[in-house]
């Protein structure tokens, strides 16, 4: 009697086996793309477990489910960015460098992740409260508001515009971004100091706003 063969059956494609970490890693970066393509609420476990070529449970190992799995994904691509603004916005620079180094992160982010942005930009759950991106744009604009508050000081303005002309700027900044991101004209540099051209210039000419003329009832 011949002896029973021990192998496996023949599948048109072995799996890859992986590490818990490489597994996570691969399930993140799947989830991006999926997250990004399609969005939170049109993305189902079983799409994310066929792109990567696993079963449901093995995402609900790793993550618990979608939301889980997204949470993780914005994490990491806030984790990313503010990286990036923080390398930047560290170096030694005069103020409008800064400012113009600041917008090309965003602007470079863009073009180079584009999934991650948009997954931080798009849809996300409900319980998110305000979004993944408005939550960045703050950290963001906390930075800002250190570099715009050394430029103030010595001109005898106040800190409160410090923090509130940095979120101004960090606001048009992104905007313009995610405009930028469909358009990609013209080129980033271009963006990036017509930006800064915009908001410096501005800032150098700087006049403490008037009280509203109150007309007489």
């Amino acid at each position: 009697m011949s002896a029973r063969s021990t192998a496996a059956p023949a599948t048109g494609r072995s799996r890859v086996r992986m590490s818990a970490p490489e597994r996570r890693r691969q399930l993140l970066d799947v989830g991006r793309e999926v997250f990004a393509r399609k969005g939170f609420e049109a993305t189902s476990v079983e799409e994310i477990a066929a792109c990567a070529e696993v079963s449901k449970p093995v995402v609900y190992e790793h993550f618990g489910g979608k939301e889980g799995l997204h949470a993780d994904v914005v994490d990491r691509e806030l984790h990313r960015l503010l990286d990036r603004f923080t390398t930047a916005l560290s170096a030694p620079g005069r103020p409008r460098e800064l400012l113009e180094r600041a917008a090309l992160v965003l602007l470079d982010y863009i073009e180079e992740d584009t999934a991650g942005f948009r997954v931080l930009t798009r849809d996300a759950p409900v319980t998110s409260g305000a979004g993944p991106f408005g939550s960045l744009l703050g950290e963001v604009a906390h930075k800002v508001e250190h570099v715009l508050a050394g430029h103030y000081a010595g001109r005898g303005y106040g800190a409160e515009l410090a923090a509130l002309h940095s979120r101004a700027l960090v606001g048009m900044v992104a905007l313009t971004g995610q405009w930028w991101l469909d358009t990609r004209s013209p080129g980033k540099h271009e963006v990036a100091a017509h930006l800064v051209a915009l908001a410096y210039d501005g800032l150098s000419h700087l006049e403490q706003p008037q009280e509203p003329t109150r007309t007489a009832d």
